[in-house]
């Protein structure tokens, strides 16, 4: 079997209502990846695209959170409704959502503007 071309991962990490991080998947129904996997299925892409849980991805301020590999490209604050975008634009055509993506210099960095505004909230 070939290479994946893409492989999504959706954080499912959980937290309590409230928590001063936020929550990726709040209800834990997995609704978002559910999303995808009907997308990739509908679209033809299966074995070669794949979507899959992910535990933390430690981007918790940015929403909820997908990363897609081998590119490495992190959305953040992707809902339900973004997904064919996603699909479509990142994984058919090749181009980044600049209104999703996760700036470089905000991932992993505790000074991040974003991580910054929920420490200032609680």
């Amino acid at each position: 079997m070939p290479a994946f071309t893409h492989h999504i991962f959706i954080c499912s990490n959980q937290r309590s209502p409230g928590h001063r991080r936020g929550c990726c998947d709040p209800d834990g129904g997995q609704l978002l990846r559910s999303a995808f996997k009907i997308e990739i299925k509908q679209r033809g892409l299966a074995p070669l695209v794949r979507a899959n849980n992910a535990g933390c991805l430690e981007q918790c301020e940015h929403g909820p959170t997908v990363v897609i590999y081998p590119q490495g490209i992190f959305y953040g604050n992707v809902t339900e409704a973004d997904v064919p975008r996603i699909i479509e634009e990142t994984v058919v055509n090749g181009r980044i959502l600049e209104d999703l993506l996760i700036a470089d210099d905000c991932l992993n960095n505790p000074n991040c503007e974003h991580i910054q505004a929920r420490k200032s909230d609680s």
